[in-house]
């Protein structure tokens, strides 16, 4: 069901005012489950002492499996008993207000399109691959529900404020890219590390990323790759705090604070910064630096 792209500038024929359109489950080809198979049984093998418990759990609650390309109605049965979500299919991309709307309203859009058997590695546009196994499981757990809840709602305001910018660096650095001290350890959470195999190596493993101490302002203000693997990754203490930081902030003041400021380049520590890695950059000055920035 792949097809070249899936960024849009209209809904298509069929898809609802809200951009949701059927998941098509019966159209997936024999292919495309073995693609989800293949993903999913590599991913299954290499994350459990990476990924966090919270993660796991929603795995294992969610009840996916190497069996195919999960049926959205069924898996939003057993995510609504859990937390209150469903899962929607859109075609792809879809505008922020149309984004924001389904997450502050408890509904998860993912792509239902599946990526080609060469693409295994990298996608450019997020699968239903990345979107269910990377996202969904983290809606199993109550207080990330939550805090994706508020993240939704926040979006809509920020589209008020003229701050998009800064809260979508919020959504990189913990819905996609965010790490969290665990017992001890660092763990990945972030969608766009625990489904990619590559990158859940290197965002725990690799001596050259930054690893920095979540604070909501440094993070608003920093820029973020869009094109490799991450050069800086924020730690949050646990996914409670992430919540209480967001629920408890006024944000529009603190946009009044932050956006006359200047982004901070990525890579960059400042001296307030509590760092538990500080990073050599070797990937990313061998890879000639960050070329495509956020």
């Amino acid at each position: 069901m792949a097809t070249d792209t899936h960024v849009l500038t209209r809904p298509p024929e069929g898809a609802g005012p809200d951009w949701t359109i059927p998941q098509g489950w019966d159209g997936y080809s024999a292919a495309d489950h073995a693609i989800w198979d293949t993903l999913f049984a590599r991913q299954a093998r290499l994350l459990p002492g990476r990924a966090s418990q919270a993660f796991l759990r929603g795995l294992d609650a969610l009840k996916l499996s190497e069996a195919g390309i999960p049926n959205f109605e069924e898996l939003s049965e057993r995510l609504m008993k859990l937390t209150g979500w469903q899962v929607v299919a859109v075609p792809g991309l879809v505008p922020d207000d149309v984004f924001f709307d389904h997450m502050a309203n408890r509904r998860f859009v993912a792509g239902n399109f599946i990526r080609r058997a060469d693409q295994l590695d990298y996608l450019q546009e997020p699968d239903v691959f990345h979107d269910v196994f990377g996202h969904v499981p983290m809606l199993a757990d109550p207080v990330f529900a939550d805090y994706l809840a508020a993240y939704g709602r926040g979006g809509q305001r920020a589209l008020k404020l003229g701050a998009l910018k800064q809260l979508s660096r919020l959504y990189w650095y913990t819905v996609e890219f965010g790490l969290v001290e665990e017992t001890g350890a660092l763990r990945i959470y972030g969608s766009g590390i625990v489904s990619s195999a590559a990158e859940s190596v290197f965002a725990l493993d690799d001596p050259s990323p930054n690893r920095i101490g979540f604070d909501l302002r440094r993070v608003m203000r920093t820029e973020y790759r869009i094109d490799d693997f991450q050069q800086n990754y924020f730690v949050i203490p646990s996914f409670d705090e992430l919540l209480r930081v967001t629920v408890e902030t006024d944000f529009a003041p603190l946009y009044d604070e932050i956006l006359p400021q200047p982004d901070i380049p990525i890579a960059t520590i400042l001296p307030e910064d509590r760092v538990i890695t500080r990073g050599t950059q070797d990937y990313a000055r061998a890879k000639g630096g960050a070329a495509v920035l956020g």
